[in-house]
């Protein structure tokens, strides 16, 4: 029997982790619909989440526009983007090597690893997948991992699928381990800045607030933003310091997103150094809502499509 992914694969990700009763409902019909072709199957995904089918000839929305560029952008550089092991070097390439999360180990199976060049405290993870993974403190994390080896489960995730992204489908599945990033014994917060033609639009912050992972939105100035996901826990109705290098950290995620007609940028940083988590081409798969809904709307005024749309 082929593993699952658990709870405890979960981690750094917003909102809640336990299912509804609509997130259930959500996941069957996403299943009955699993065989159709892929601009079907995101249409009705679509509906299915959001209450409306995705205009896919004129898209004009944040959301239709994730929609149109997996069905239809075939970047080559995508592959390698949303590969968490091969992106650094083309983030090395781009703006240097400072920048970069080191890798301790890259393979397909955790049973090969030797742990005794493994440093801790590291965090283990797909090279293709987001919000999965584990975090390793000290040893008896590893005897916990070790014991329930997720390797099969992790390498069985499939956003091709799952979500119709197509560069997923072209890299090779793997697991990384990584230095865990720490600023004063804390995983500092995950900025994840939007950029729009090399231009900064606007930055989420996601972070650990009171025992839980709370968000919220600011502009490139720092100033707050209104909308939010309603379909996740966690909004963070108060203010977030203001990050002490938010200026490099912007020039870093605009280099970076030069060239690209949309890329998000997701970085780690604290008062003595920024690293890039990874770059990112199909948030939340194109299906998150906003909240008020016409933000879905006023980002998808800054995508100026780098592809064409078949009519």
């Amino acid at each position: 029997m082929t593993a699952a992914v658990t709870d405890r694969d979960v981690f750094l990700n917003t909102g809640h982790t336990q299912k509804s009763w609509k997130d259930v409902a959500r996941s069957a019909i996403c299943r009955i619909i699993a065989p159709l072709p892929d601009a079907t199957f995101c249409a009705l995904k679509y509906f299915t989440f959001r209450g409306r089918f995705p205009d896919l000839r004129n898209p004009r929305t944040f959301t239709d526009k994730v929609q149109a560029r997996k069905l239809y952008d075939r970047n080559p550089l995508f592959p390698t983007i949303v590969d968490k092991a091969d992106v650094k070097a083309l983030i090395t390439e781009v703006a240097g090597p400072r920048y970069v999360v080191p890798t301790q180990w890259v393979g397909t199976s955790l049973s090969s690893v030797d742990w005794r060049k493994i440093a801790l405290p590291a965090v283990v993870k797909p090279t293709h997948a987001s919000g999965v993974g584990r975090l390793l403190h000290d040893w008896d994390d590893v005897d916990a991992l070790m014991a329930d080896d997720p390797s099969e489960a992790w390498l069985a995730i499939d956003h091709a699928s799952y979500n119709r992204e197509w560069a997923y489908s072209q890299l090779e599945p793997r697991i990384i381990i990584e230095p865990m990033l720490l600023s004063r014994g804390a995983i500092p917060p995950d900025y994840r800045l939007f950029t729009f033609d090399g231009v900064v639009s606007h930055i989420e912050v996601d972070f650990e607030s009171e025992g839980q992972t709370s968000y919220c939105n600011y502009d490139p100035e720092w100033r707050k933003l209104p909308f939010h996901d309603p379909d996740y826990d966690g909004f963070f109705l108060g203010e977030v310091e203001k990050p002490a290098r938010l200026e490099e950290m912007i020039r870093l995620a605009e280099r970076l997103g030069k060239g690209f007609d949309f890329l998000r940028v997701d970085l780690y940083a604290c008062d003595e150094w920024v690293r890039v988590g990874e770059l990112t081409l199909y948030p939340g798969g194109g299906f998150d809502a906003f909240e008020p809904k016409e933000y879905d709307l006023l980002l998808g005024a800054k995508w100026r499509l780098g592809f064409s749309v078949p009519q």
